[in-house]
């Protein structure tokens, strides 16, 4: 019956696979080890999720994976009972955890559970020694601190229940030094703390007992007897009391495992030496076999890895006179590992984008290894260095991620070596390169090979002249890489930067569109701004400093004396002057910079060429020699100046000097001027002064006229805002526009003059002021100024003849009172007011 119903459950077993209908769901349980049977492991209705009567209905019963139904489930209440008692040391030795396996098959429908009970260790074996008595042969020489290892203690539990500690009855000669190892075990070693003497104690007795650890602890004992030998001065010495071997697992029998040798310096009988094995484990004595004369340990059974992975072998050197060493060989057993990972890529992705966020899948890929153990289990690496990195998934699946920000600028593609090693000995190695390349985005903005421009131009270029280039480069590809060049608007002067340069948008050259003047713009500055062509194009910017260069295209201009067009400028001398005397000064400047407007002076031509020195620096007129009577009362100097440009420029003033026999400031003494020379000089100035009032006068008629009917014209359109700016004008109301405009106003300048009896008009003379008044016009009233000299000259005459008629006058009254002599005391003073621009000096004689 019983048989009957494990063979259906093993076709329901069987039928549940093929059917491909189970769904597993694992439950761990524990059961403590020795409970008696029909004991209650756990109750599973809470985890199936079902309650008794569906769980008898669904005919649930319990299937075991081993040979023997160590479990048996009720039914009606879910309860798993204990069906035999375990002896875990007897099921699963020293194997941790101890695990037994069943599943619980439901019908209708069909489902399977797995259940996993672990066994739990009790402490129920005590720990147990390979003989009840043990054997020391000790000469009574041995030194102190001499150490003689003891058997290990066997103890079927595992864990805490295993042994833990050993203990030795009290001594006079002997302590326990016990040691503990990485792996949990441990060992005593007897310690000879007291030297031994043979007359006294010719044999010693101890008892060495083992400790487990478990709740209620348990002991095992053994004895030991140790037999005072009588004097043998020398025990043998091994070189290393530690041997540590590796074997591979299937050696052939009586391969070399190792060799050990002691020495001993005793000679004769006390100098043999023979090996043995210690107290060592019974599957020492069946693997390996020592040679008591050489010392070679020898494989003699199976080495089996997956039985035993290492093995720690006693051995004993013992002299002729009975002294004996001991050290141990530790045999590390090795997996054959014959099989290479093998590196199975699952999906890629390629090309990447640069601007990819960390953590995105770059590709996905599996490692399997059919070998167990180490050298099953795989690792898998890449290159350092890379802005990759592995992450490990389920099931030996790993992730290959992105770790660092890409830069296709910088790395265009990569070839990946994706590296499996297992952790076998030797550890086997397959590789797997997968290429991934890098696709562009737009992340880089144009950049220029310079941080500023600077470019230079000669003034007075011509339009259209190439500056030069400007460049900005891409580290982008393709359509993202394409600059184009444009100007920022900007001001220069008021106008549009794109008045005076353009750029050529594929090239980046730079032109001069107009013509330009160092005088006007000495320099200017232009944005440059570069775009790439990517989807969202990125930008910058450069700053270019155009400067124009300097020709010599100004000539001077000379401030003093006053070079316009009327009677030049007279300056007194004394006739009396010595050598060195300073005449005069003539001012110039230079629109010009630098060694352009580096001004020279010099003299031209002069009525005594002997008579006046210019200084070429300062253009200061002296006299180079003293004034004599035969030098001409009227003295006339041309000066040139001229610049240091190349070709230069130069300009020239003319001078009028008179020679007088003395004067003070602010009163003019007498000239004594021959008669004939003064009568017609003033005939020729009457003459030119009636012309002059006639032109004025047919001037201003003229003038009326015009602007009566430009008047009449603008009313009959009704263009009555705009009559102001657009009607016609004579020069002399554009003159008076143009100075309010560029606001200069007139100024007065008070004069008194001092005539003797005897002086006529043409004596009269205005004193300059001690300092020329300039006008800095701006740049719009310049044309008004250049079109008006002659309304200037006329209305400048004018006044002259006002004044002059004046003078007459007051010489003419004058002349009555000759008879008073020379002097002002007998004059009459005569203030003349005269209104006189900033822009104009006038001198009259």
């Amino acid at each position: 019956m019983q048989n009957s119903q494990v063979n259906r459950q093993v076709w329901a077993f069987l039928l549940y696979f093929c059917l491909g209908v189970v769904v597993c769901e694992s439950f761990h349980y524990s059961v403590p080890e020795e409970n008696k049977s029909g004991s209650l492991v756990a109750n599973v209705l809470k985890d199936l999720k079902v309650d008794g009567k569906e769980l008898s209905a669904r005919r649930a019963r319990l299937v075991s994976e081993s040979h023997k139904q160590y479990f048996q489930l009720d039914p009606h209440s879910g309860n798993v009972l204990l069906q035999h008692r375990i002896d875990r040391e007897a099921l699963c030795g020293q194997k941790d955890p101890c695990v037994l396996l069943s599943e619980i098959v439901l019908e209708n429908p069909l489902q399977v559970h797995r259940i996993e009970v672990e066994i739990e260790d009790v402490n129920d074996n005590s720990p147990q020694f390979s003989k009840k008595e043990f054997l020391f042969e000790i000469p009574e020489q041995t030194p102190l601190n001499t150490r003689f290892p003891l058997e290990v203690a066997k103890d079927a539990d595992r864990g805490e229940n295993a042994v833990q500690n050993y203990t030795l009855s009290p001594n006079d000669h002997f302590g326990l030094d016990v040691q503990s190892h990485s792996d949990g075990s441990k060992n005593a070693e007897l310690v000879l703390q007291k030297q031994l003497d043979r007359e006294e104690e010719t044999c010693l007795s101890l008892i060495l007992s083992a400790v487990d650890g478990g709740t209620l602890r348990r002991t095992g004992t053994a004895k030991i007897i140790i037999d005072v030998l009588d004097n043998n001065d020398n025990a043998p010495q091994f070189p290393q009391s530690l041997y540590k071997v590796k074997l591979m697992e299937n050696s052939q029998a009586s391969a070399l495992v190792a060799k050990v040798e002691a020495t001993d310096r005793d000679f004769g009988s006390y100098g043999d030496i023979t090996y043995s094995f210690g107290q060592v484990p019974e599957n020492v004595l069946t693997s390996f076999m020592l040679n008591k004369h050489t010392g070679e340990l020898t494989v003699a059974g199976t080495i089996d890895y997956e039985a035993d992975r290492n093995y720690a072998i006693n051995i004993k050197a013992t002299d002729g006179g009975g002294l004996s060493a001991y050290c141990k060989v530790i045999v590390e057993v090795e997996d054959r590992n014959d099989n290479a990972p093998d590196v199975t890529l699952t999906s890629l992705t390629s090309p990447l984008p640069e601007d990819s966020s960390p953590d995105t899948v770059v590709a996905l890929f599996r490692v399997t290894d059919r070998d167990s153990g180490d050298n099953g289990r795989t690792a898998c690496t890449i290159e350092a260095n890379l802005p990759f990195v592995l992450k490990a998934a389920v099931n030996n699946y790993y992730q290959l991620v992105t770790q660092q920000p890409l830069d296709r600028e910088r790395v265009s593609e990569y070839n990946i070596t994706i590296t499996a090693t297992d952790r076998g000995s030797p550890r086997l190695t397959s590789a797997r390169i997968i290429n991934v390349q890098i696709s562009d985005i737009n992340d880089n903005a144009p950049a220029f090979e310079k941080s500023t421009y600077e470019m230079q131009l000669s003034e007075n270029n011509i339009p259209g002249l190439l500056l030069g280039l400007v460049q900005a480069k891409d580290l982008d590809t393709e359509q993202n890489a394409k600059v184009t060049y444009s100007l920022l608007p900007g001001k220069v002067s008021e106008q549009p930067v794109s008045s005076y340069v353009s750029i050529n948008s594929e090239t980046g050259n730079l032109y001069a569109i107009r013509s330009l003047d160092y005088e006007q713009i000495k320099d200017f500055q232009v944005t440059v701004r570069a775009v790439d062509s990517g989807s969202s194009p990125l930008s910058s910017e450069v700053m270019v400093r155009v400067v124009v260069m300097d020709e010599n295209d100004n000539a001077p201009f000379i401030l003093y004396p006053l070079q316009n067009g009327t009677s030049p400028s007279n300056d007194l001398i004394p006739r009396g002057a010595e050598a060195g005397y300073l005449v005069t000064k003539v001012v110039a400047v230079d629109r010009d910079s630098g060694q352009n407007s580096w001004l020279s002076y010099e003299l031209l031509k002069a009525t005594e060429p002997g008579l006046f020195s210019v200084g070429v620096q300062n253009g200061e007129v002296k006299t180079m020699r003293p004034i004599n009577k035969r030098d001409s009362l009227k003295q006339k100097l041309i000066i040139g100046v001229r610049d240091n440009g190349h070709p230069s420029q130069s300009t020239s003033a003319t001078l009028s000097i008179l020679l007088v026999d003395g004067f003070s400031d602010p009163y003019m003494k007498i000239v004594d001027i021959p008669k004939d020379e003064v009568e017609q000089e003033e005939d020729r100035t009457l003459t030119m002064y009636l012309v002059i009032c006639l032109a004025v006068i047919s001037f201003i008629f003229l003038v009326s006229v015009l602007v009566f009917i430009a008047i009449k014209i603008q009313k009959r359109r009704k263009f009555i805002e705009s009559s102001a700016l657009n009607f016609p004008v004579g020069p002399n109301f554009s003159e008076n526009c143009g100075e309010a405009d560029a606001g200069s106003l007139s100024r007065a300048y008070n004069y008194e003059v001092c005539f003797t009896g005897g002086s006529l008009n043409s004596e009269f003379r205005f004193l300059r002021p001690l300092f020329p008044v300039f006008s800095v016009e701006p740049a719009q009233s310049q044309g008004v100024q250049r079109i008006s000299p002659g309304s200037q000259e006329v209305s400048s005459h004018t006044a002259e003849g006002q004044l002059m008629s004046q003078a007459r006058g007051a010489v003419s009254e004058d002349s009555a009172a000759r008879s008073g002599g020379p002097g002002c005391a007998g004059n009459q003073a005569i203030t003349a007011n005269a209104n006189i621009g900033q822009n104009d000096w006038l001198s009259y004689q």
